[in-house]
């Protein structure tokens, strides 16, 4: 099977690189990442695994084992390297492009892209001077954006406890108001409807036996309305007085009673409309953000998906004309 692998000056256990065409041996157990020889299809996968600059293109054979879903590597007992080259240059021409690919994403100093673009060294100091500044200012603004935000926030809050408080303080005054009101009117017309049936029936009382005492026979029309005056102004003046009294406590606690019902409906009324409002809009904010969430997510996965298949493809654009070029010099 050929793929790549890449190595520094020294295999990773420190033996030596083999010479083009030599075949190098493992007899221990085969398990990726384990013990083995390893080798990537593709060299965009190699570069996943890379130690250095040296990419080699090599057969691997013997007990081949894969790993990965998707498969990103290869485990054998037998190595050959095929063909060897520097890969610094390939690195960094792959480098410059991937920064290229989102270059359009942020303010680029000029330097910079004149940089990435040509991949002259000499703007490569000046290049890293102005994207360093750029991304500090790029930081700076973030930052103090995020603290606008925070304090916004944190302000809304506490105008918003502050105005329900306000709310539900006028609320619980205007109901006392209404009920004081409503109780010492009640209270007035059951005190007057109440003293003057007493002092009517108080009053016919008496007259009729000051009259039937008195003058019987021969007084009865005049004694009845001597009577019948005195008593009503002393029945009336005691009996609206006490019906005043009674009358007060009694429509006093019926208002009270029945303000502090209405009160407690019409609070519940609101606090329940409130609460399905607040409830709703949770849930709309809850239900938006999710989908606002699975959205970003699936176009992130496919953007990012879509990202690195192109990495893939012109990694391996590149490491192909490296090696081209390398058996051409040969």
């Amino acid at each position: 099977m050929i793929g790549y692998h890449f190595t520094g000056d020294t295999l990773r256990d420190g033996r030596p690189v083999p010479a083009v065409g030599d075949w190098l041996e493992h007899d221990g157990p085969v398990v990726p990442c384990k013990s083995g020889l390893h080798m990537s299809e593709h060299p965009f996968d190699a570069l996943q695994y890379a130690t250095s600059k040296f990419l080699h293109r090599v057969d691997l054979d013997g007990d081949l084992t894969s790993h990965g879903d998707p498969v990103d590597k290869w485990c054998g007992r037998r190595r050959k390297i095929v063909a060897t080259i520097d890969a610094t240059d390939v690195l960094l021409e792959f480098a410059r492009w991937c920064a290229l690919q989102v270059i359009d994403l942020w303010d680029a100093p000029q330097i910079v892209r004149e940089y990435l673009e040509t991949g002259d060294e000499s703007k490569r100091a000046a290049a890293w001077d102005a994207a360093w500044d750029a991304a500090r200012a790029a930081a700076r603004a973030a930052a103090r954006a995020a603290a606008r935000d925070a304090a916004r926030a944190a302000a809304w809050g506490a105008a918003w406890d502050a105005a329900w408080g306000a709310a539900w303080d006028a609320a619980e005054a205007a109901a006392w108001a209404a009920a004081r009101d409503a109780a010492r009117a009640a209270a007035w017309d059951a005190a007057r409807d109440a003293a003057r049936d007493a002092a009517w029936d108080a009053a016919r009382a008496a007259a009729r036996a000051a009259a039937w005492d008195a003058a019987w026979a021969a007084a009865w029309d005049a004694a009845w309305d001597a009577a019948r005056a005195a008593a009503w102004d002393a029945a009336w003046d005691a009996a609206r007085a006490a019906a005043r009294a009674a009358a007060w406590d009694a429509a006093w606690a019926a208002a009270w009673d029945a303000a502090w019902d209405a009160a407690r409906a019409a609070a519940w009324d609101a606090a329940r409309a409130a609460a399905r409002d607040a409830a709703r809009a949770a849930a709309w904010d809850a239900a938006r953000d999710a989908a606002w969430d699975a959205a970003r997510d699936a176009a992130r996965d496919a953007a990012l998906g879509a990202a690195r298949a192109a990495q893939r493809q012109k990694f391996a654009e590149l490491v192909n004309a490296a090696f081209e070029t390398a058996r051409g010099k040969r």
